[in-house]
């Protein structure tokens, strides 16, 4: 179980005491760089466990020991809201995205998206990776931005859909999809992938990040990494790898 890897080290002081984040699998990246930040300077230690955020949310359900839960879509951070599994109160907005296409870096692949391009047709037998739509936000987003572009019942035999946002991208990246549907974020930290286009935000569901310490975890240490994530060390983290970060108290 991905879970087992956030067993805390045990007891200790707030300050060297291991908490452990669930965070959505688009934050791999800066959530780890956010734990080396911040362990060298508090001292402190931050686990990351990530994967998607479906994924996390069932095995917090589970019993799973996650102290906070940094969800990629409202929906998960909803469903452990109606089972008392979050502490309300701390819940908050700390991140946005933005979706796009993308495509191996060497592919001659153009497109603009709109409701007026057949993309099936320029797809031809190659197929397109998204997260699967069924739990995977990314999927989720996918799936409702080209419903609204009227594009997603002609692509719907050409779907590779996986088990996280990371894994889209992995398939562009090997050249086994002729394109992807990730987050700008994604296609950001890959030199293998290269943004076709950026879907119109007036299509595009907002894609929000909300935080929340889980039920039964506030304690000193969680509370430290709980305002950390909020603070401008961690901001100027996130806006690196592309994020947009939410006004205070979002």
């Amino acid at each position: 179980m991905l879970w087992l890897a956030g067993v805390s080290a045990g007891p200790g002081t707030a300050a060297a005491e291991t908490v452990t984040l669930f965070a959505a699998a688009s934050t791999t990246d800066a959530v780890n760089d956010i734990a080396e930040a911040f362990a060298a300077e508090t001292g402190g230690s931050i686990r990351p466990v990530v994967a998607a955020s479906s994924t996390l949310a069932r095995q917090i359900g589970q019993g799973a020991p996650a102290d906070l839960y940094l969800s990629a879509n409202v929906r998960w951070m909803d469903h452990l809201a109606e089972q008392d599994l979050i502490e309300r109160q701390s819940r908050l907005t700390l991140l946005s995205n933005r979706l796009v296409l993308a495509a191996p870096g060497d592919s001659d692949l153009h497109v603009t998206l709109s409701r007026d391009v057949d993309l099936a047709a320029k797809l031809g037998d190659g197929r397109i990776a998204i997260g699967d739509p069924a739990h995977v936000p990314a999927g989720i987003y996918a799936q409702q931005a080209l419903e609204a572009l009227g594009l997603w019942q002609d692509l719907t035999g050409k779907l590779a859909q996986t088990a996280n946002v990371r894994a889209a991208l992995a398939l562009v990246e090997r050249g086994e999809a002729l394109a992807g549907i990730v987050y700008a974020t994604d296609a950001a930290i890959s030199r293998r992938v290269r943004v076709v286009d950026i879907f119109p935000a007036a299509v595009t569901p907002e894609i929000s990040y909300p935080l929340a310490i889980v039920a039964g975890r506030d304690r000193p240490a969680v509370r430290r990494v709980f305002e950390y994530l909020q603070g401008e060390a961690a901001a100027a983290i996130f806006r690196r790898h592309g994020f947009t970060v939410a006004p205070p108290g979002s």
